[in-house]
Order: structure tokens, then sequence, then C-alpha cells
């Protein structure tokens, strides 16, 4: 069969990697062979080998499989036949208990072709019989009748439910039936489609990213099944979708319309303006190795040559994001009130990463190897292996711990500071603490709610921060319980107006969207309108982001404005009946040092006529309710200590109204932000440093610095950078000790500042120590060009990117940057 180069080219924008997928097959034979391995391979990976489990690293996951298996087995036992196959899970107008039987199906199949499971399970065609009648039976009665079928979320039946299916077949490949896998592959076919022309539909807003990435390992399993070929045809048409979600993103010319994917600067979208490596990114991450591991050696693909780009993802992508084994929320959406958060995100993470380990060579392979043992070596919570997929990758983890010729090193240089422009978000690591920052404008969403999930998510990127102190367990510190016992009002890094809001469920009626497929924006539950406006609204501005310097050095720019929802509905674009909120102002920035990060607000307050009260929060922390916590304050500072954990961070005041110092102790039920959590009540402490404004009051400025880990005598005797500017225009500091002088601007028009004239909206940093280096970029990612004005004596390019034009002026030295299409990326050169 021949594949179309260039529709590969299209999808992957480089030649290079059009070898992954062959452009024709060696014959009947080979095909075979290939479809044969497979399958073998699936098996392999989902129920390990005789060789890997008889390990005795394996023996938790096997006893988990073999107790599940009978725990399945027995609710099969005890269901009553009126409606259900287990007991407990009845079926009929519940997509979610459907997907929970089929689940359950796969997972005793799995037992039975699992090596080291008791022998009453494994290989037992009596069992499978079992399964296999189940399948039968779901398919005659609630899956293979389309009319029926496909009520409740598109997800599972486009990809959940062909998940569990798939892979059950393919684990029982002996034993089924030809005629039940032909009715199941043209069942799932069926429910793909919906109604279209084709299997994956690329320009579906459903079939994208991470999405697309398990649409297509679905296809390439049921191709196998098929076998001949059109069973080749479906893998190998499956493969070639599946390359496009290793495109970069170009923001200025999408492919089929898809912002979800990873771009340039490692920002991963999902959702179309949702920033989410920590959730749908770390999917697609661990589908595209998994099924990297599948192919290999079928002659389907060649996955050698797709290992550099996952490579990337991981270096750039997800390292920065991973703070001594904790994945930051900043980047998981609505993941961000579910319990089994965190550390288990990264679990996933190192099992691709140990995977890719293995598929890679050279310098690459050692890279993710030692990134394995720093992540084991550095984590708070010890990872179990045991909650790997395969049975090989903990063979695999094991054997790589073992190497001693593999030394533990992050991927992170200890400095580092990371502009995730593409979905506002920013980075900034020391040795000690990490600081993450999320933001919103016209491109990325204020926050996601789903599914009853993240029911108070309304300022969480509205400029939020969370500073990671090191050696901290972080579920003592953020995760699930900060987000229940914080005031969703008061998250740090927030300016919010007093008022009470209502969660999704409580403004219509309990429901977990709003419904009114009747309105011409047909609201319902998957409708493109429901995301707009109920699920991920974006803001409306476009400044949001900034630059970095010599890869350590960042500033960053951002202004707080209403959303969608609430301008649509002063245009009358909304139903009567569909409740908006309004935002604050305020125009901040963030500069973004060694130990110290300073933060500078202006123009804070609230809407021109809204008449609300206004708080800024400036932090909030919390510590488990038996902690010794402690709080000092002095003219200018404050100093948060928690001695329990030898934790502290201190503030210095630079300029504004005297903040409100808060210490209580907060019991609430996680229940608050999910409607299915556990009703567990948590009780933290909580640390609050706020601003507040009474309503009616004028639009005011502050400026003050946070300071991780610092001592008392450091937090009382700081000297770091002083503020050059502090208006709605214009934002700027200037360290000496550093050399540093940084600035952003907010406006159009000339704005003058430490020896710098900007034209323009822009983020600079410019460091002058002998040479002079600078860092520019366009915030609002819409500007074709940048242009500074250094004072002084005229300097010359000595290096730096093509972007930048020098030119000599009166009294200094003029500095063009093409930012045309950057996206926001920062430009740097030395000037000597």
């Amino acid at each position: 069969m021949e594949i179309s180069r260039r529709r590969l080219l299209s999808a992957l924008g480089a030649a290079g990697v059009l070898a992954a997928v062959p452009s024709q097959w060696a014959g009947a034979a080979a095909l075979e062979e290939g479809v044969s391995r497979l399958i073998s391979n699936t098996v392999d990976v989902f129920a390990g080998t005789v060789a890997s489990n008889s390990r005795t690293e394996t023996d938790s996951k096997r006893a988990a499989v073999e107790r599940t298996a009978r725990a399945n087995l027995a609710a099969m036992d005890a269901a009553t036949g009126d409606g259900e196959l287990f007991a407990g899970v009845p079926l009929g107008t519940s997509d979610p208990n459907l997907n929970t039987s089929y689940q359950r199906l796969y997972e005793i199949a799995l037992a039975t072709r699992m090596p080291g499971i008791s022998p009453d399970l494994y290989g037992s065609p009596a069992v499978q019989d079992r399964v296999l009648d189940g399948l039968a039976w779901l398919h005659t009665h609630h899956y293979g009748d389309q009319s029926t079928g496909y009520y409740g979320n598109w997800f599972y039946w486009e990809i959940g439910l062909s998940q569990h299916i798939s892979r059950t077949l393919v684990l029982l490949a002996d034993r089924a039936p030809a005629e039940l896998v032909s009715a199941y592959i043209a069942a799932m076919d069926a429910y793909l489609r919906n109604g279209r022309d084709g299997d994956v539909d690329l320009d579906s807003r459903f079939h994208t990213g991470a999405n697309l990435a398990d649409i297509t390992t679905n296809r390439i399993l049921q191709g196998a099944l098929t076998g001949g070929s059109s069973g080749e045809a479906r893998i190998r048409k499956a493969l070639v979708d599946q390359l496009t979600v290793f495109a970069t993103i170009d923001p200025y010319a999408l492919r089929h319309g898809v912002t979800d994917g990873y771009y340039a600067d490692g920002s991963f979208l999902q959702h179309a303006s949702v920033a989410y490596t920590g959730s749908y990114g770390k999917g697609l991450l661990s589908r595209v190795v998994q099924t990297l591991k599948l192919l290999d050696g079928t002659g389907f693909a060649h996955g050698g040559e797709l290992v550099p780009t996952v490579y990337g993802w991981v270096r750039d992508g997800f390292a920065p994001l991973i703070f001594e084994g904790w994945m930051m929320e900043a980047v998981k959406g609505r993941a961000v009130s579910r319990t089994g958060t965190g550390y288990a995100d990264v679990a996933t993470i190192v099992e691709a990463v140990v995977d890719l380990a293995s598929l890679a060579t050279g310098d690459a392979a050692v890279a993710l190897a030692s990134y394995v043992k720093h992540l084991r070596a550095t984590s708070r919570a010890a990872l179990d292996p045991a909650v790997f997929v395969s049975p090989l990758s903990i063979v695999r983890y094991a054997d790589l711990l073992a190497d001693t010729s593999v030394p533990a090193a992050d991927l992170n240089p200890a400095a580092r500071s990371v502009a995730f422009n593409a979905m506002d978000r920013t980075v900034h690591r020391r040795p000690g603490y990490a600081f993450a920052l999320a933001r919103s404008s016209r491109r990325i969403s204020k926050y996601e709610y789903m599914s009853g999930e993240n029911l108070l998510p309304w300022f969480q990127g509205d400029g939020a921060h969370h500073l990671y102190l090191s050696g901290q367990d972080q579920t003592q510190a953020y995760g699930v319980d900060y987000f229940t016992t914080v005031s969703p009002y008061e998250l740090a890094g927030v300016t919010a107006p007093v008022e009470v809001r209502r969660s999704v469920p409580e403004l219509y009626d309990g429901k977990l969207f709003y419904d009114n497929p009747g309105h011409p924006l047909n609201f319902t539950s998957s409708s493109e309108s429901q995301n707009r406006y109920v699920y991920f609204p974006t803001a409306t501005q476009d400044h949001s982001g900034g630059a970095v310097l010599d890869g350590r050095y960042g500033a960053v720019g951002w202004v707080l404005s209403d959303d969608v929802p609430w301008r649509d509905k002063r245009a009358g674009v909304l139903p009567d009946d569909f409740v908006v909120y309004r935002s604050a102002r305020a125009t901040k920035s963030w500069f973004l040092l060694d130990d110290e990060i300073v933060v500078l607000a202006a123009g804070v307050g609230d809407a021109p006529g809204a008449g609300r009260a206004v708080t800024t929060t400036l932090d909030a922390r919390i510590a488990a309710a038996d902690d010794r916590v402690a709080v000092e304050r002095g003219r200018g500072w404050v100093r948060w200590e928690n001695t329990t954990r030898a934790a502290s961070v201190g503030y210095v005041l630079l300029d504004g109204p005297r903040p409100r110092v808060r210490l209580e102790t907060v019991t609430r039920s996680r229940r608050v932000v999910r409607t299915s959590n556990p009703d567990t009540a948590v009780t933290r402490q909580v640390f609050s440093l706020t601003v507040e404004q009474p309503a009616g009051a004028r639009p005011t400025s502050f400026a003050y610095v946070l300071l991780p880990n610092a001592s008392a005598t450091a937090v009382r005797h700081h000297r770091g950078a002083e503020i050059l500017a502090n208006t709605p225009h214009l934002q700027a500091v200037r360290h000496r000790g550093l050399g540093l002088s940084a600035a952003n601007t907010f406006a159009p028009g000339t704005h003058h500042t430490a020896g710098l004239t900007i034209e323009g909206p822009a983020s600079v940093l410019v460091r002058r120590d002998g040479d002079v280096t600078l860092a520019v970029s366009d915030p609002t990612t819409t500007r074709d060009t940048v242009t500074v004005v250094l004072r002084g004596r005229t300097l010359r390019k000595a290096s730096g990117d093509d972007a930048v034009r020098v030119s000599r002026v009166p009294g200094g030295t003029r500095v063009e940057v093409r930012t045309r299409h950057a996206y926001g990326r920062s430009f740097t050169a030395t000037l000597r």
C-alpha cells in the first residue's frame, strides 16, 4: 500500500520522519508476520512475559491483576441478569456503567493472559469464554444498535469503550469468534463515524491531540484483529493519522484548525485553549510511547525516527513542570480537583520515560534514564511501579535503577526560567523552590470546569501562582486540599471582586452543564457553545506573556480582563437565564530573579461602575492542622514559617497599602470542589496575605517581593530589586547586584525607563556585565516588530538571534526585533 508522501510531509513538516512509516509492504507473508507480532507485542505490553513475570518486582502487579479479576468474576456471579452484567452496575441509561462493564471484562481477560497468575485463571478457556459471552451479551443488548447508543458523553462511545473492547479482543484473539470480532469492529466504526464519512475525522474538534492518539491506537489494534489487506489499510491509515500529533503546532498555519498539541516553546494545549500538560499531555505522552512499543519489530513503523520528538516533549514540556516528583497544578485543568493527582501523575510519566529510554539511543537514552533516577531520588513520595500499566516497564525500571553506570541527573539546569507563552504559563526554578504562574488571554482559558469537576474554578488563570518549596510533601502544601480549604476568591496571586459566585450545578438546578438546546447557540453537554461559555471560557485581552534572558531570568506582564461570557451577555448573544460574572481590573508584572520574585500591580480595583470591594491575595499557604506555624510581622515585611516542616516564605512590601495578615483553621469537604470526591472533611491551617479595597475605592498600585526559604534576618534586611515604574502603562525594576533591568510595557507609544526607550507593548530584560545581553518578546503575539533603544555608548551585535537587528542612533543603540508570528517567543542578543 502506498502512503502519500505529501500527506506525511503536511502532517509532520519534516521529511526526516517519513521513514517512520514504510511506503510499501514486502508481501503477504511479511504482512501476516507483522500482524502476528503486533498482537503478541500487545499481549506482552499489557500482560507481561514469562521472563518479566518471574521477577519479584512484578509480584505486586500480578497480585493486583488477580485480585481485580476475581472480584469482577464474583460480581458477574452476583449479577441479577436483569439489565446488568456485573452486580451493582445497572445498564441501559448509564454510559459510565457501560464503560465500567467493558473495563471489568478487559481486567478478567488480562488475568487469563498474564504469566504467573494462578492456573485457575491463567490460560483458562472457561474464564475466557465467560468474557467472550459477556462481550456478546453487551453487544446484543447495549452496544450493537447505534440508534439506542451514543447517549451521554461522546468520549465513551468514540474512545473509552473502544479501548477496552479492542484490548480485550486482542488478548483473546485466539479464541474470539470471527463473527463477534467483525460485529464489534463494525459497531466501533459506526460510533466513531457517527454519521460522517471515513474513519477518523481530522476536522472534528473531538479528534485532536491526546484524543486522536487514543482513537488511532484503538484502530491499530482493530486492524490487527481484522488482518489481511483491509487490516493493513486500517493500521496504515491510523498510523498516518497518529503521526499528526507529532507535528509541532504552528498557530499561524493550523492544520484542520487544530490548536491541540505541543508548541515550539514546550506548551501543550487540549480542548483548544486549556493548558493541559499535566493531564491530557501526560495521556498523549503515555499513549504514543506505548504505541511505539506495540509496533516494535512489526514493520509497520520505525519508531526511532519519532523518538527525538518525544524526547523533546519530555525535556522542554514536562521536566520544567515537575518539581521533586510533583506535577504542577497550573497545567492540569479540571484535574486539580481530583484526589489522586500530583505524585501519581508523575508515576505515569516515569513509565513513559522508562520505555522511551529503551527506545532511544546515545546521549538521549542516557539523559532519559538519568532523569528517571533523578525523579526517584528527589520525589517526596515513594514511586510504586505496581501502578505501571506494563510488567515490562516495571522490569525496565528496576534494571535502570540498578544500573550503576547511569547517574541521577535532572533534565533541568539548576537555575531555569521557562516562558510557556503559548499556554500563558511561566515556571521559574532555583535550588530550593519553583514558582509557577497561570494567566489567561484571548488565546487561553481562564479555567476549566467540566463534568462536576473543579466546581469553583473562576480565578485559577487570573495570575494565580504556586510557590513550591524544596523538601516538602506537596500534598500538605497544594493539591486538592489547597483548593478545598483556600477560598476560591483568595487563591495566591489573584485579584478578585468581593461577591458570591455559584457553581454550575448550583446555577442550573443540579445539572453539570447549562442545558438549552433550543437556543440558537445550541447549549448541550458537548456543544461548542458549552465549551466557549461554560467549560473553559477565555479572557478578552491579548496581553499575557514575557521574556526570558539566558534561560535564567524572566519578566512577565499580564492584564486582567473580563471573560467572553460577560462580553457576549452584554452584547445580547446569550440567553437571559445564563449567568455571567464580571472581573476586577489590574495590570501586573512578575520579575523572576534568583532568590526573589518581584510583583508589581497597578490600576488595581473594580471594573468601572461595578461598585464592588476588591481583594488581592499576595500569597496563600496551607499547613496541616497540627503543624507548628508562626507568622512574624515587622515594618514593611511579613514572614510565614512552618517549623514542623522547616519551610518558610518572606514577604517584603515595597509600596502600597498595608496588607492584612490572617492565619486560621479551615475545615471543608473535598466534595466542594468535585461532585464525585468522597465527602471527606479536610482541616488545614490557612495563611493569607491580602490587600483589601473597599467598595467604591479608587484604583491603587502596590509592589512586593516573595522570598522563598528566607530566614527572619534575610527578610528584615532584604535589599534587592528597586521599583523604577509601576503604572498601568509601564512596570519596571532594576537589580544592581545582578546588573539587571527589566520592564513590561502595556500601551502604544513611547516608554522610558532604566536607560531604555521602548516602543509599544513589550517585555524587555537587559543585563550589563561587561557585554550587554538583552531579551525581548511581544506578549500580545500581535506585533510585527518591537523596538528598544539603549541610551548611552554605541553598541554592536556580537551574537544573537537573526531576528534582532542593531543600529546606531544619536545618543544610543537601536535594537529592532522582528516578532511577527513569533507567538511570544523571546529573542536574545549580546551587544558589545
